[in-house]
Order: C-alpha cells, then sequence, then structure tokens
C-alpha cells in the first residue's frame, strides 16, 4: 500500500470515529435535553431551555454529517475542532486529578482533540469516502 494510501485510511478513519463521537453528543442534545442542561450549568455556568438544547443537537448534527460527507472542510471540520476545544477547555479541572473517578474519563477528549487538529490540518488531503470522491463532484473548501 501507497504512504498516500495510508494516510487516506487513517483520514478517512479519524473522520468517520470522531463523526460516531459527535453524534452521540449531538443527538443526546435532542433526545434528553435536560443532560445537556445540567452540563451547561456545571461546565459553562449557562442555563439553557430544553428547546435550546434540542435546537443546539439539530445544528451539530448537521454540522456533523457535512463533516462526515468531507463538504465545506474549512467550516465544517474547524467547527467541530472549536467545539470540541472549547468542551475540553471548559472541562478542564478534571484533566489535573486524572485518579480521582471518574476524571480519567475527561481524558478521552485529549487524543480527540489532537485528531481533530490533526485532521483540520490535513483537511484538503482527507478525501477517501467523502462528497466528492464518491460523487466525482469538488467539494466546496
Amino acid at each position: 500500500m501507497t504512504s498516500t494510501k495510508n494516510i487516506q485510511i487513517g483520514l478517512a478513519t479519524i473522520r468517520i470515529t470522531v463523526t460516531a463521537f459527535f453524534l452521540i453528543w449531538s443527538i443526546e442534545k435532542i433526545i434528553a435535553p435536560e443532560i445537556t442542561q445540567g452540563v451547561f450549568s456545571r461546565f459553562y455556568s449557562l442555563t439553557i431551555s430544553s428547546g435550546f438544547s434540542v435546537f443546539i443537537g439539530i445544528v451539530q448534527t448537521a454540522i456533523v454529517l457535512l463533516f462526515l460527507a468531507g463538504l465545506f472542510k474549512l467550516w465544517t471540520y474547524g467547527a467541530l475542532l472549536g467545539m470540541h476545544a472549547a468542551s475540553v477547555i471548559a472541562a478542564h479541572q478534571p484533566l489535573f486529578d486524572p485518579y480521582m473517578p471518574p476524571n480519567h474519563l475527561f481524558w478521552a477528549g485529549v487524543p480527540t482533540l489532537g485528531a481533530l487538529i490533526a485532521l483540520f490540518l490535513m483537511r484538503d488531503e482527507d478525501q477517501l469516502f467523502t462528497f466528492s470522491s464518491l460523487f466525482g463532484a469538488r467539494a466546496r473548501q
């Protein structure tokens, strides 16, 4: 297998698994808005309504699906990177005490952030299983 093919497979793997990761969170905002309300209260010191949680979930799900398709890469890859970076920063306190249960779970966000940074930097090379590679259309950058 060529180096280019390996890179393509690696980038597609990151995109697809990050999509699964984000869909869990975006769909949760829609089907269990009370959980999102608690997260916003605890980590962002914000009070949001259940309706706003659903709205955020719908918008985030749309962005995640565009990301999965490899469309509008600057904006979708950047949006997921920005959302996740904000989440890691907002929930940074448990990272400093990883051995206090369940704080070690917060560390799962750190390699995810690294993967999103790498994918954002290599977004132009990420072509395998994207809309443009599957349907021959040039995906908007």
